[in-house]
């Protein structure tokens, strides 16, 4: 299979492009940085550093459109949410131009978005089917979507991609996690209630097989929750870790502590929303690590 992706040389998107590469696709890498891509996948894969190589007579069976710039890293000024906004909606714009110019259209089109879409939904049960919110963070990721559904109009399959958090040593949430946590330094949340909806990105397993499944599928279209189906509360999510990793998390950060500094981006830590994985269970999707527990005593697997 000849496969498009962008945001292939992030946290998630290098461990996609090695499992395609594996299982034999060809991967064409659109990257502001093609250098990186050679560093990384060496000769294997085929790096872009413009959409405009896509010629009209190239032909590719999907594309995974992964990119988009980290979303909590740095204050959301007026510039910085133009930032986010342009590195996933402009990108999934382009995509869809080059699309629509394509000779040889591709069959599927997986596209980025996140639970965020839900805003903070206490511990309700979100399925695929549960509204957009109206904070910053859901209004993007709605837009995100918004932006990727043309393809449908084209005779693409889409599939949406709502992540939750990703587990694993090797980067996002827990590997910013793990040191405080191995020095005794851990902390619940506020009062830890939040529900916090994760996913192993373990390499043969879970994250990545789930992007497969619905690669793969073409019964699969529309909206999915990329999350294990036991979502826990921060409180159980501090305990679990810290047990993981033989320490005590006695430590609480308070919300009042944080919010002046994170401004808009507090509701990341502090807002939760009980997402679960109706689409992938409905279609037989079988995760590996259901289980916190299990997911994290496995979290520097390959």
């Amino acid at each position: 299979m000849r496969i498009l992706v962008t945001g292939g040389t992030g946290f998630i998107g290098k461990a996609l492009v090695q499992r395609l590469l594996q299982r034999g696709d060809e991967v064409t890498v659109l990257s502001r940085r093609p250098e990186s891509v050679k560093t990384i996948f060496g000769e294997a894969a085929q790096a872009w550093s413009s959409l405009s190589a896509w010629t009209p007579d190239r032909a590719f069976h999907a594309v995974i459109n992964l990119a988009g710039e980290p979303i909590i890293d740095r204050p959301w000024t007026a510039a910085r949410k133009q930032v986010l906004r342009d590195s996933r909606i402009g990108i999934t714009n382009q995509l869809i131009t080059a699309i629509k110019n394509a000779a040889q259209k591709p069959a599927v089109f997986l596209s980025g978005s996140a639970i965020g879409i839900y805003g903070d939904t206490g511990t309700a049960d979100m399925h695929e089917s549960a509204s957009a919110a109206d904070d910053f963070g859901a209004r993007l990721c709605a837009e995100w979507e918004q932006a990727a559904l043309p393809a449908e109009a084209l005779g693409v399959r889409v599939c949406l991609l709502r992540t939750g958090l990703v587990m694993h040593a090797d980067g996002g949430m827990l590997k910013k996690m793990q040191l405080p946590f191995k020095l005794g330094l851990g902390s619940r949340l506020g009062d830890g209630r939040q529900i916090m909806s994760w996913v192993h990105r373990l390499h043969r397993h879970d994250y990545l097989n789930a992007l497969l499944f619905l690669l793969d599928n073409p019964e699969c279209r529309g909206a999915f929750n990329l999350t294990a189906p036991t979502p826990v509360s921060n409180r159980v999510f501090t305990a679990t870790l810290a047990h993981s990793l033989q320490r005590k998390a006695f430590l609480v950060t308070p919300e009042w502590a944080l919010k002046p500094i994170l401004g808009e981006r507090s509701l990341l830590l502090f807002g939760g929303q009980r997402a679960l994985p109706a689409g992938l269970l409905a279609r037989g999707f079988a995760f590996r690590f259901p289980t916190l527990a299990d997911a994290l005593a496995h979290a520097n697997d390959d």
